[in-house]
């Protein structure tokens, strides 16, 4: 597999948010959002085969791991490292951009499905049929860039009727929306989704990587 870096750092999003977790970050992306921040894994990488991956995994000695990217779905032999860092204990979380099926993720992975808004210039991109596969244990993220995407965000949810689907997290684009701002959205409306702040950008700074 294409692997374009793997660390162990504070998980800085979701419902793992603060916890410790070692992350596999694959190289390959068909995206190319306006916000990205990780865009030296569009193709930067060293092929790794599955068993050093898991063993790199290991030697961590954390049992939260994360598969992303890039895009982690665009490999073929991602289900397979998805298997087997559940069959060794591992709780494993898979962020993934919404634009590919989830369909045949384990179903005891914890999926992220991150649902791209207008603001990031890939919203028609989204395969909204991976919504018939959420668990109420998954998460679905929003990035949000202004008020049009806090609005079109509002609609999919309702559409979709999301909150009642999974856990629904909010996220403010990291130096372009104030998350004050987002926040008192989110408090005139009363929505029910959580805000998801960027925990790793405010401790480490935004360009550090490997954190």
């Amino acid at each position: 597999m294409k692997v374009s870096e793997i660390f162990t750092s504070v998980q800085g999003e979701s419902h793992f948010a603060g916890y410790i977790c070692t992350f596999i970050r694959l190289a390959g992306c068909n995206l190319r959002c306006t916000y990205c921040d990780t865009q030296y894994a569009y193709h930067e990488g060293n092929e790794i085969n599955l068993d050093s991956i898991v063993y790199k995994v290991i030697q961590a000695g954390v049992k939260t791991v994360e598969i992303t990217g890039g895009e982690p779905l665009l490999q073929e032999d991602t289900s397979l490292l998805i298997e087997k860092l559940l069959d060794e204990g591992f709780r494993v979380l898979v962020e993934t951009n919404g634009s590919l099926s989830i369909k045949g993720i384990d179903k005891r992975a914890i999926v992220i499905l991150d649902i791209k808004t207008p603001g990031s210039g890939m919203s028609d991109k989204m395969d909204f049929s991976n919504i018939d596969y959420i668990k109420q244990d998954d998460e679905i993220k929003f990035v949000i860039t202004d008020r049009e995407d806090y609005e079109w965000t509002k609609e999919i949810m309702s559409k979709y009727e999301l909150a009642k689907k999974s856990h629904v997290l909010l996220s403010p684009a990291y130096g372009i929306l104030d998350p004050q701002e987002l926040i008192q959205w989110m408090l005139k409306d009363k929505i029910n989704a959580r805000l998801n702040l960027q925990l790793h950008k405010y401790i480490f700074g935004p360009d550090a990587r490997g954190k």
